[in-house]
């Protein structure tokens, strides 16, 4: 699976775990609200700082975004 894919899967399942909307999750990742979904269907190659705002808005450690 492409590395995007397994990215946007995790952010995801993080999401869904917190109760975040796609919307409510960008707001707080301080990002564009279509942001969310393309990164989710891994279509983005997304850079560290916007990694590191989900991580943060998440709660999560970066490298458990990564985790499969």
């Amino acid at each position: 699976m492409d590395i995007r894919k397994k990215f946007g899967k995790q952010v995801k399942k993080f999401r869904l775990e917190k109760g975040l909307s796609q919307e409510a999750l960008a707001h707080q990742a301080d990002l564009d609200r279509t942001y969310i979904p393309s990164i989710e269907k891994g279509e983005r190659n997304v850079s560290i700082t916007v990694i590191e705002k989900i991580a943060k808005a998440l709660n999560v450690k970066i490298s458990t975004l990564f985790d499969e």
